[in-house]
């Protein structure tokens, strides 16, 4: 199952996008940086985490195959956090 299709069906199991009040262990009490800080721990890397940024979305630099390693608990914290697995890979809206 390719990453994507893998990602709706756990989004749509879990029936809410950016519910960050369920995730346990909060790394920050904000969002975006608890999801930036997650993704550091997973795949250290010394570049900037945002890679591109478009209209009201920004593209995270995570590799494809970097993000296909990721658990279903991954993924589903990483979506409570409102990251999505868009066209170009891991993205969120700014």
């Amino acid at each position: 199952m390719e990453l994507s299709e893998r990602w709706e069906t756990i989004s749509k199991s879990m029936k809410y996008f950016k519910r960050f009040e369920k995730v346990e262990n909060k790394r920050s009490q904000r969002p975006d940086l608890h999801a930036f800080l997650l993704l550091d721990e997973l795949f250290p890397g010394n570049r900037d985490m945002v890679a591109a940024a478009e209209h009201d979305e920004i593209y995270l630099a995570i590799e494809t195959e970097q993000a296909e390693t990721l658990t279903d608990d991954q993924i589903s914290e990483l979506i409570r956090c409102g990251v999505r697995c868009g066209e170009y890979g891991l993205c969120m809206f700014a």
